[in-house]
């Protein structure tokens, strides 16, 4: 739409003729916009649509617009008609047409009813001014409002389709509401975006954020926040909906190796408790930990879950095992420790008789082996480590004075002796 000249002194022909072909070309480019506007596919919903909110109240005042906007313009046609109308009296206006002509196309001379008193008056100008700001009004409501009907509605339902997608896959495989938390979003969901539906289709401008300082009809953008969490929310269920259906693939081998660790565990901690009497009847002075017996709670846990497999409550089977393996693992690793703190002794006590052996071949490789010193210190250690039960920390003296007699008639001042004696 145009903006006409500031007002001056009485036109001469020129000026009028300039001034009627630029008025002609705005009456052209103003009736073009206002055409485009009523044919506009928003401005079509806007009428028929049934407005609540925020968009009735604008719409309201948008459409009163739109109808000032036609008075206005229908004044501005009849002005123009009239000047072309006295320009085209004579070939060559008269002062006095050129004078009726200055005040016609320069002064407030258009006058139109309604608005907000019973009539105003304008310049040509100043119409064409006020029709723009009403049409831009006018147009950036309907544009905003399009943009979201164009947005939302559709993309609402192709995720609702997904969502009841989703329901019956979460049906089959027992995810329902009440009894499985999935299966409450599926139902929170589906409130939420039916009531959203609804909103976006009766009032659009609820969900319209216009862009800052863009003075350009329809800037901004629809919001999709409530849609944007709720597909992410749909999202989450698919994943969880996806993991049961891994559950009911997988179960039967997921329960088999449940039961292999268990059973591990409980081997190993058998195992640990035969350890346990072999050490308190061979170590003397020590401290052994008790061993306790497996935990009962898992072999339970482990019988509903193949129930739960029996009567494919899925949804309930998935946490379990998820659950369960976490525990069984636990329980095979504190087996295994169990079992290695058990035996701490008997590897000890492996040690030293692997320390006194291998000092004495190093002696018999030296001729020192029927040392009677040697033999007495050697004899003494191996009775220790040798009986039961056996004392360690006698014994390990005992070897330690073996070495050390060792050390010395090998020479213990030789670098390599040294060196073994040191580790």
């Amino acid at each position: 739409m145009g903006v006409t000249d500031p007002a001056g002194p009485v036109m001469d022909r020129d000026e009028v003729d300039r001034a009627l072909a630029r008025l002609g070309q705005e009456h052209e480019a103003i009736e073009t916009s206002l055409l485009a506007l009523q044919d506009h596919a928003g401005r079509r919903l806007l009428e028929g649509a049934r407005l609540t909110g925020v968009t009735a109240e604008r719409w309201a005042d948008a459409e009163a617009s739109i109808t000032l906007l036609w008075a206005y313009f229908d004044a501005y046609t009849a002005a123009l008609r009239s000047a072309r109308e006295i320009r085209s009296r004579r070939r060559w206006s008269s002062r006095e047409d050129l004078a009726e002509l200055t005040a016609l196309l320069r002064d407030d001379a258009v006058t139109v009813p309604g608005g907000s008193r019973l009539s105003e008056s304008f310049s040509l100008a100043a119409l064409v001014d006020r029709m723009n700001e009403l049409y831009a009004s006018s147009l950036d409501l309907v544009v905003a409002a399009d943009a979201v009907w164009s947005a939302l509605p559709a993309r609402i339902d192709l995720l609702a389709a997904e969502l009841q997608r989703t329901r019956g896959l979460a049906h089959s495989v027992g995810v329902r509401p009440g009894e499985h938390p999935a299966g409450d979003d599926l139902e929170r969901i589906t409130r939420i975006l039916t009531k959203l539906r609804e909103d976006v289709v009766s009032d659009p401008l609820a969900f319209w954020v216009p862009t800052e300082g863009s003075s350009a009809p329809g800037g901004g953008r629809p919001d999709t926040t409530v849609y944007d969490r709720e597909a992410r929310a749909l999202e989450d269920v698919r994943r969880e909906i996806d993991a049961v259906l891994t559950v009911r693939q997988d179960a039967e081998a997921r329960l088999i190796r449940l039961r292999d660790v268990l059973s591990r565990a409980d081997r190993t901690l058998a195992e640990a408790r035969t350890a346990r009497g072999e050490v308190l009847a061979k170590i003397a002075a020590t401290e052994v930990p008790v061993v306790s017996g497996p935990p009962t709670v898992l072999q339970e846990q482990l019988a509903t879950a193949a129930e739960y497999r029996r009567q494919a409550q899925w949804h309930r089977l998935s946490p379990l095992l998820e659950s369960l393996e976490e525990k069984a693992e636990e329980e095979l690793l504190r087996a295994r420790e169990s079992l290695t703190a058990v035996t701490a002794p008997l590897a000890v006590r492996a040690e030293l008789r692997g320390r006194l052996d291998a000092y004495k071949a190093k002696v018999a490789r030296h001729g020192l082996a029927e040392d009677p010193l040697l033999v007495e210190r050697y004899d003494a250690a191996r009775r220790m480590l040798w009986s039961a039960p056996c004392d360690l920390r006698v014994a390990e003296q005992a070897v330690l004075r073996y070495q050390q007699a060792a050390a010395e008639l090998l020479g213990a001042g030789a670098p390599e002796d040294r060196k073994e004696d040191r580790s």
